[in-house]
């Protein structure tokens, strides 16, 4: 298998969908997948490049190893519900500081999840993938009240980028790195990963083009000349 040219990260609690979220997008997509202790790891092919995406488990017990699954990453993907104020907090509290050891020019995405499980879900969508959130659970299920509004996710994102120290101004604006998802309905699934997927492109371009770090040609070097005394000219 090719190395990856790129790679993108989920993280959340176990009980926000991260996971459903990425087997929505790629159940019909035939990736190479391969289960992990505590994680999953898929590689996508987007504009000749490969791009892999690392789903980390909620799990206390696997929590430790998303610092790892994070090392070097492109983006990060900080998934909640949006019928649980708490999963965003915990996003800020639990998983922030795992990401430290992501590329120092990382990419984040805030994204709630189970919109077509709330009473305000969206209606309108840019998913070609079943009907959006506004009909599902139209069986009988009972929707709940939304508690996470897209401006509390606007305002995490703010916050990531004082603790990462990066400039508004250098970075996506927060309304561009905002999502509301579905899994179930596949409401702007694609919309996230594939908006991911442009952006990392161009940081692997210009990784490239800077090249390996500089090495020192020791064939060039010539020896300073010494002085009769020993010491160097």
């Amino acid at each position: 298998m090719r190395k990856p040219d790129g790679k993108i990260v989920l993280l959340g609690d176990m009980n926000v969908g991260k996971t459903s979220l990425l087997h929505r997008y790629m159940e019909r997509r035939f990736p190479d997948t391969v289960s992990t202790v505590g994680g999953a790891f898929y590689l996508k092919q987007w504009r000749s490049y490969n791009i892999s995406i690392w789903d980390t488990a909620g799990r206390e017990q696997f929590h430790g190893l998303g610092s790892l699954y994070c090392r070097g990453a492109a983006a990060i993907i900080l998934t909640y519900d949006v019928s649980h104020p708490q999963s965003l907090l915990e996003l800020e509290d639990r998983f922030l500081g795992l990401t430290d050891t992501a590329s120092t020019d990382c990419l984040f995405a805030i994204v709630g999840n189970k919109v077509d499980l709330v009473e305000e879900g969206a209606t309108e969508g840019r998913e070609e993938d079943g009907p959006g959130p506004g009909t599902a659970g139209s069986g009988g299920s009972p929707k709940v009240p939304k508690l996470v509004q897209l401006e509390d996710a606007v305002a995490l994102y703010r916050k990531i980028l004082k603790y990462k120290m990066l400039d508004e101004k250098a970075v996506p604006a927060a309304e561009q790195m905002c999502f509301e998802t579905s899994a179930k309905t596949g409401y702007n699934v694609d919309l996230l990963f594939e908006t991911l997927f442009d952006m990392v492109v161009p940081m692997i371009v210009r990784q490239r083009a800077q090249g390996p770090p500089q090495t020192v040609d020791i064939s060039s070097h010539k020896t300073p000349r010494r002085t009769r005394s020993g010491c160097c000219a």
